[in-house]
C-alpha cells in the first residue's frame, strides 16, 4: 500500500477509534446514572460493544504499523454535555439513536472510500452493531412512555448531522452555480453562432466579427442578467401573493385551511388521524400554518427561492464569459485562420461547459462534455453555411 493512502486509511481508523471509545465513555456514564435496573444493564451492554469495537479498530491499526490511539474526548463521553442535561435522560437517548444512525451512514461510506479488506471486514460487524444499538435505544425510549419532543434548535442541528452525513462524498452546488454554467453555454452558444455566421458571410473579416461578437456579448449579458432577475423577482412576488392569500384564508375559514393541509398529507400517505394530528400541531402557530399551506400550493419554500440580484450578477457574469471565448482569435488573427482557431477553442470551451455540468447532474463528465461539443459544432455549421449564404445574396 503507498504510503499516502496508508497515511489517509490509519487517519480514518483513528478517528472511528475515538468515536467508539467516546460513545464507550458516554454508555458508561449514563449506566451509572440510570435508576432502572433493566435501562442501566442495557446501557452497560451498549458500553461493553463500543469498547469492543475501538479494540478492533486497535488492532487494525497496530497491524499497520500505526501507533496506539490514545483518547482525547471527555472522561464522560457526550453524558454531560449541555445537549444532553438539557431534557434529562431520554433526551440524552434520543440523541444518541441519531447518533447511532449517523454513525451507520458514515461506516456505510467506508465501505466504499477504505479499500482494505481486514478494515472493511471490521466494518462490516461494526455496523450490524450499531444497527442494533440503534435498535436497542429505541426500544429503551419507547419503554419509558412518549418520546421526549426535542427543541427546534436542537431538531434544526440534528437534521443538518443528518444530512451532511448522507451528502457526504457527494458534490453538492450551490443555485447560482447552476445559473453561471446555464449562462456559460448560452453565451459561448449565441456568440459561436454570431462569429461562425458573420465570418461565413466576410470570409472571416476580423473586424465586422469583432464588431458583431462584442455587440452580441454584450446584448447577451444584459438580457440574461435581466431575465434572471426579473424569473428570481417574479418568483418570490408570487410567493409572497401566495403567502397573503393563505394568511387571509386561514384567518377568514381556518378549519377550511386545517382541512386542505390535512388532505394534502393524506394523499401523500399519512394516516387520517396522523395527517389531523400533525396539522393540529402546525396550527399551534398560525404563521407555521401558513407556511406549510403556501408551501403545498407552490411545492417551494421561502428558503429555496432564489435572491434576485445573485441569479441577475451570476448569469450577466457567466454569459459574458462565455460569449467572449468564441471572439478572441479575431483580436490576433484574420481570415479563415481565425476562424478555424474561433472553432477549435469554442468547441473545446462547449466541451469543459458540458463536462462541468456533470457538478449538478447525475451524468458522466465526458458524456456530457461530449453532447454539447457535437451540438455546438452542429450550431457552428448551420450558421456558417447561412452567413455564407447571406454574403452571396448580399453581394459579399
Amino acid at each position: 500500500m503507498p504510503s499516502a493512502d496508508k497515511k489517509k486509511l490509519l487517519s480514518a481508523l483513528a478517528a472511528n477509534w475515538q468515536a467508539e471509545m467516546e460513545g464507550f465513555h458516554t454508555y458508561t456514564a449514563l449506566a451509572v446514572a440510570e435508576s432502572d435496573p433493566h435501562r442501566r444493564n442495557a446501557l452497560r451492554g451498549l458500553a461493553t460493544a463500543e469498547k469492543h469495537h475501538a479494540e478492533l479498530w486497535a488492532g487494525r491499526i497496530q497491524a499497520l504499523g500505526g501507533t496506539e490511539p490514545q483518547y482525547t474526548g471527555d472522561p464522560n463521553g457526550q453524558a454531560d454535555s449541555l445537549a444532553n442535561r438539557i431534557g434529562g435522560s431520554d433526551l440524552a437517548l434520543r440523541r444518541l439513536e441519531i447518533d447511532e444512525g449517523r454513525d451507520i451512514a458514515k461506516y456505510g461510506q467506508q465501505l466504499k472510500a477504505l479499500g482494505d479488506e481486514p478494515s472493511i471486514a471490521i466494518l462490516q460487524e461494526v455496523i450490524a452493531d450499531e444497527r442494533e444499538h440503534f435498535a436497542t435505544l429505541g426500544n429503551l425510549i419507547r419503554s419509558r412512555g412518549a418520546l421526549p419532543s426535542l427543541p427546534p434548535e436542537q431538531a434544526q442541528a440534528a437534521l443538518d448531522d443528518l444530512v451532511a452525513a448522507r451528502n457526504k462524498g457527494h458534490a453538492q452546488t450551490a443555485s447560482w452555480v447552476g445559473d453561471a454554467i446555464y449562462g456559460i453555454n448560452d453565451g459561448l452558444g449565441s456568440i459561436f453562432g454570431i462569429v461562425s455566421g458573420v465570418s461565413g458571410a466576410t470570409l472571416g473579416n476580423s473586424h465586422f466579427v469583432l464588431i458583431a461578437g462584442m455587440a452580441g456579448m454584450v446584448a447577451s449579458a444584459l438580457s440574461m442578467g435581466s431575465g434572471a432577475y426579473l424569473a428570481a423577482k417574479s418568483e418570490r412576488e408570487i410567493y409572497e401573493a401566495e403567502f397573503a392569500r393563505e394568511k387571509e384564508a386561514v384567518e377568514d375559514n381556518e378549519a377550511e385551511a386545517r382541512e386542505i393541509l390535512s388532505l394534502s398529507y393524506q394523499i401523500r400517505g399519512l394516516p387520517e388521524e396522523d395527517a389531523q394530528r400533525f396539522v393540529d400541531h402546525i396550527a399551534k402557530d398560525k404563521t407555521q400554518l401558513i407556511r406549510a399551506l403556501a408551501r403545498e400550493r407552490l411545492s417551494t419554500t421561502e428558503e429555496g427561492l432564489s435572491k434576485p440580484m445573485v441569479s441577475a450578477i451570476s448569469g450577466a457574469l457567466s454569459t459574458a464569459v462565455g460569449a467572449f471565448i468564441p471572439i478572441i482569435p479575431f483580436f490576433f488573427l484574420n481570415g479563415i485562420p481565425a476562424v478555424i482557431v474561433a472553432a477549435i477553442v469554442s468547441l473545446i470551451a462547449h466541451f469543459a461547459v458540458g463536462a462541468a455540468k456533470s457538478l449538478i447532474t447525475i451524468r458522466s463528465w465526458w458524456a456530457s462534455g461530449f453532447e454539447m461539443t457535437w451540438i455546438g459544432a452542429l450550431e457552428g455549421v448551420v450558421t456558417y453555411v447561412i452567413g455564407m449564404g447571406l454574403g452571396k445574396l448580399g453581394g459579399g
